[in-house]
């Protein structure tokens, strides 16, 4: 008899090892991710922390139209998306296109070390990061504006200028986590045939034809699925990055869902409102991510469910 046709307490037997192996983790998400969603309650309720959830008055959507109606609810919205969207442009082909050169390189030591030196950044923290950005763009001591000073040109405040803080937070980034991704694209690269690049070598074909007709190809379904899972992301602002790289000077532009919903729930103690926040925030994500995985499986037949 098949161990699927077997009774369910025979299943969990047979396989208790597997299931203890996943029993941290399953505890972990049900602890720290599930648990939680208790707090949801306070959106809708006008939340005092002498009273708890529970004694706490009920006022139904009272919240969410307040918060509707503030400019500066919509201001940070558009910020988030903004920034999010010039991260996804930016930020999404880079570790592919690097993922492709180290790809060729003949040179396993060369490669290696390249690999290395791209993978730090992702272990440093945004706080070190912060330190060493206002190290060297600091509009008085930063090593940048230094040396434009030596050469005769005027100096640049490229911290508290509007009109750089947003190139500065993608450019950041993408010096951060641009070596990390591209270990996810190297695995996807490996699994590709040497059977097919053999066959196209023996067809004739060159190094680029064999990464457009091959390569490429061969990696579009990872692609698809990481590019559906950064969609249904794109209304997370990224709070460590901006809260330690921004500053009062650079709120118009700077301020995302995450900082906000920071500053009113924790700064300013109205935990409804930045409960209420934080809700729509992730219906957004939800509605984005199923919109975004429909789209991609009617398209190419590939998606995460």
């Amino acid at each position: 008899m098949s161990i699927s046709r077997k009774p369910l307490p025979h299943r969990l037997w047979h396989f208790r090892t597997v299931y203890l192996m996943l029993l941290p983790a399953l505890l972990f998400y049900i602890v720290f991710c599930y648990v939680p969603m208790y707090g949801i309650l306070i959106a809708f309720k006008d939340y005092k922390i002498s009273k708890g959830i529970l004694a706490s008055p009920w006022i139904g959507l009272d919240m969410f139209r307040t918060l509707f109606a503030l400019d500066k609810f919509w201001q940070v919205m558009f910020n988030t998306l903004y920034i999010n969207v010039l991260k996804l442009i930016w930020g999404f082909p880079a570790p592919i296109v690097l993922a492709l050169l180290l790809n060729e390189v003949r040179r396993r030591l060369f490669k290696r070390t390249v690999q290395t030196i791209i993978y730090l950044p992702h272990f440093i923290s945004w706080v070190t990061i912060a330190s060493i950005v206002t190290a060297l763009l600091s509009i008085n001591d930063g090593l940048v504006n230094k040396l434009i000073g030596m050469l005769g040109g005027e100096k640049i405040d490229f911290l508290t200028n509007s009109d750089l803080f947003r190139p500065l937070l993608v450019a950041t980034n993408i010096w951060k986590e641009v070596g990390w991704s591209t270990i996810i694209f190297f695995a996807a690269i490996a699994g590709i045939s040497p059977e097919l690049y053999e066959a196209a070598v023996m067809d004739g074909a060159g190094r680029w034809r064999q990464v457009w007709h091959i390569t490429l190809p061969g990696i579009v379904p990872t692609i698809s699925i990481l590019l559906i899972l950064s969609m249904g992301g794109m209304m997370t602002g990224g709070f460590d990055q901006v809260f330690n790289l921004y500053n009062p000077m650079v709120y118009d532009v700077g301020d995302t869902i995450d900082t906000y919903i920071f500053r009113t729930g924790i700064g300013e103690g109205k935990f409804s409102m930045a409960t209420a926040v934080g809700l729509f925030l992730n219906v957004i994500n939800f509605i984005l991510l199923f919109t975004v995985n429909n789209i991609s499986r009617r398209i190419s037949g590939i998606g995460i469910y």
